[in-house]
Formats: structure tokens, sequence, C-alpha cells
């Protein structure tokens, strides 16, 4: 596996890495088990929080810095990399002043005696990463994890490796022992062993359900706690009272972020039939008035891709859509010029027979559709095999909260696009995986909740 950074802008390669040999990755591992059992785990919630904190106020501090390899590495416009670090920042800040709270000693009410559950850390975390958000997923596992006493081997994405080393460098700058916290770079028959070994407690991954399927199949075998984020189609609902500006607005926001490469991104817009013309329209409107540029530029409002071969598989998928009877309505290709550029499209027409139908599209790609009513807009969004988000635009919000409790998701969203923050839980359902990260709820999954009775 190649470790490079291939600006996706420029279409350039910038910088190649070297590949951990099967002995560095022995002593990564080794160092990350010495970490937790004679260190890490043994320091109080205190001098954890000391050290996240300052990890915290030096992403802070050299914002801008992290932000630029974001943009480099993977394309996002600069701005959004900005909001990124901003994000990951409040995240780690979330965990060191809450962590003790989520994690002390809860007693139980029990008939006799008395009965506790004591929370405790399970040691190495193995944690498998996507390029998307390179710094915001190291977080999400970060955060959580260092503050509850695990140590983390972290194997990033093959193509955001500055960032992967930044944010291991983040935390031995904070002043974490070496070992809490290593990046690695692996290839796929590494993964396997390292997910193998018996020193390794628990496994995370963010990723595409190929990788998801391939990696708890692994850590199954091996017995080990698993969680897994992976793809999406989130719906998109315009009901017939929706405040129109809102509904394209946001509409834009659910499916242009990012470059339309987010896992809970708007994908599916489900409309109305009495207000999908008007819709439609402006939609498109907005659509092609984006600017594709460099984008560390402030005026560029459409990025690239984050690689050729994201961007071959938009457009191979268009095709296939095309072939399967959808229609074009704007868009459809790569944008002629240098960079990884695909224009804003929007198919019609997309039926059920169709290859694209229930496939995820990572790219500013939104497919249109129609029902008559609120039963078939819920039908309609069920008829998916992921189940991470979903959004709904109306005027009346107990209409809404009563078809979202209808919504086979792990998030809905009323009158919003999908949102992430430290203390929402973010997670899916189906194929789009299962655990949580952020919130009370994420700091959970790597623990032992160990019953304590005394007769």
């Amino acid at each position: 596996m190649s470790y490079q950074t291939t600006n996706p802008y420029s279409e350039q390669i910038e910088q190649t890495f070297t590949p951990h040999s099967d002995a560095q990755m022995e002593n990564i591992l080794a160092q990350a088990a010495t970490a937790f059992e004679s260190d890490w785990r043994q320091r109080s919630f205190a001098e954890r929080k000391a050290v996240v904190k300052k990890a915290a106020m030096l992403l802070k501090e050299q914002g801008d810095a992290f932000a630029k390899l974001i943009t480099v590495e993977m394309g996002k416009l600069f701005k959004e990399a900005q909001q990124e670090v901003s994000l990951c920042v409040k995240i780690l800040d979330y965990y060191a002043d809450n962590a003790e709270q989520f994690l002390a000693p809860k007693q139980l009410d029990v008939k006799r005696g008395e009965a506790s559950v004591e929370i405790a850390p399970l040691g190495v975390i193995f944690c498998v990463e996507p390029w998307n958000f390179p710094y915001y997923q190291l977080a999400r596992v970060a955060g959580p994890n260092l503050m509850a006493g695990n140590t983390l081997v972290v194997k990033h994405a093959s193509n955001v490796p500055q960032c992967a080393l930044a944010f291991e460098k983040l935390f031995l700058d904070a002043g974490a022992p070496a070992g809490a916290y290593s990046n690695a770079f692996l290839s796929s028959e590494q993964v396997a062993t390292a997910i193998a070994d018996p020193r390794v407690q628990g496994v995370a991954l963010t990723g595409s359900e190929r990788a998801g399927a391939s990696v708890a199949a692994t850590a199954g075998k091996a017995l080990k706690k698993t969680t897994m984020e992976l793809g999406g189609s989130d719906a998109f609902i315009v009901l017939d009272d929706a405040d129109m500006d809102l509904a394209v607005k946001l509409a834009v926001i659910g499916r242009i972020q990012n470059a339309g490469q987010v896992c809970d991104g708007s994908k599916r817009f489900i409309l109305l039939d009495s207000i999908a013309d008007t819709f439609v329209e402006r939609f498109q409107a907005e659509l092609a008035k984006l600017q594709p540029g460099d984008p560390m530029d402030p005026a560029t409002t459409l990025a690239p891709l984050s690689s050729k071969s994201a961007l071959e598989l938009a457009v191979k998928q268009v095709g296939q859509a095309v072939e399967g009877g959808a229609k074009v309505l704007l868009g459809g290709k790569r944008i002629e010029r240098a960079g990884y550029f695909m224009a804003p499209t929007i198919l019609t027409e997309v039926t059920p027979g169709n290859p694209v139908y229930y496939q995820e599209f990572f790219a500013p790609v939104a497919m249109i559709f129609r029902v008559k009513d609120d039963d078939a807009a819920i039908a309609l969004a069920n008829d998916s095999p992921f189940g991470l988000g979903g959004t709904i635009i109306t005027a009346d919000v107990a209409r809404g909260k009563r078809l979202a409790s209808r919504i086979d998701t792990g998030m809905v969203f009323i009158n919003s696009p999908a949102v992430t923050a430290p203390e929402l839980p973010f997670g899916g359902v189906k194929h789009s995986g299962y655990g949580r990260e952020l919130s009370d709820l994420g700091i959970m999954e790597f623990v032992n909740r160990k019953l304590v009775l005394v007769g």
C-alpha cells in the first residue's frame, strides 16, 4: 500500500512515505501495550485531562497549519478545513472536561447488600480511519479513549499521511507518553495481523461497507469488540408545508459540503409532488452557481474530489444510472480543467431497478424522487440498505417528529442538515454500521463495566 500525498487540485504527487515493516508494527504494538499497562491507565483523570487539554490548545493555536494539510492532501475547501480543526478542538476539550463524570462508578439499587458498576479501560484500541475528515475522525476516537485510559494504534487512510503524522505529533507535543497514540502506515495484511494480536482489545473503523465487513470479520474471529461507522445514502425529505428558502439552502449544504464526500450527507431528495417542481428548479439553479477552483481560495465554492479514483467512480456511477434509465438534469461529467472536479449533478427517474438505486454517491451527485404523501416518503426513505441519517424539512415540527420516529436510521435532523457536535451521538444501523461515537455513548464503547457486589 502506497502512502503518499497527491494534491487533488494540482494532481501532483507531493510526498511519499515508506510503510511500516512488520518489525516496526511489532514495536508500535508493544509500545502501545507497555504504555497502557505501565503508565497511561494508571494516571488519574486529572493527569490525562492535562494532556488532552494541552493537545486541544496546541491544535487551536496551530489551526491554520493543520487545516492546510487537509486541503493539500484531500482537497477540502480551506474554510471547511478550518471548521474541521475547530470541531476537533471542541471534541478534545469535551472529553477532557466530562470523562470523569461519564465514567464515574454507578450505584445499583439492589434488594440485598450493595452493588456498583466500576468502569475501567480495556487496553490497546486499533483504529482504521478514512480520509474525508482527516482529523475529525481521529478526534472522535482519540478524545474518549485517551480519557478513558486506553491507548490507540491508528491506521489512517493512505492518501492523508501528513495529517496522520501531524495528529500523532500533536499528542506527543502535548506530553502524552510514547505509545499512548501511535500512527501506523500498514498494509491490509498487516491490519489483519494487528487486529488478531492479543494485545489489541478493540477495533474501531470508519469507512466503506467493504472495509467494515472485512475488518469486522477479522475482529470477530479474534473475539474483539468492534464499532463500525460505514456508508450512508441519507434521505432529505421536503414536505408540502416546507419553507422553500430553507429547504433549498439546507439541500445545497447537505449535498455539497466536502464536495459531497460525507457519509451522512444528503443524497436522496424525496419531495412531495406539490412542491417538487419549485424545489428542483431552485435547487438546480443554486448548484449551477458553484465555482470550482483552488480550494485555498475563499472565492472557490466547489472543491475537487479527493482522488482520481474517486472522480472516476462518480463518473462511472452516473453512466450506470443513465444506462439504467435515469435522466441527467444537471452535470454528470468531470469538469474539463485541472484538478479532480466533478460537476454538480442531479439525477431524476432513478427507479428501484437502476444499478445505482441502492448505491452511495460519494460526490456532488443528488438523486431526485417524487412522492404523493408522507407515508410514501417514509417508505422510500427506508428503502435503502443504509441507515445512517436523514433530514426532514417541514413547518410543522410535531409532524416532523412523528415522521422521524418512523425512519430507520441512527440520526434524523428536522429543519437542519446533518450536523455533528461533541455532545451528539453519531452512528447508524443496517449497513451503516453499529456502535456510537461522540457524546457520553462514545466513551462507553471500549471500557469494562465491572459489577462489584457486596453480599
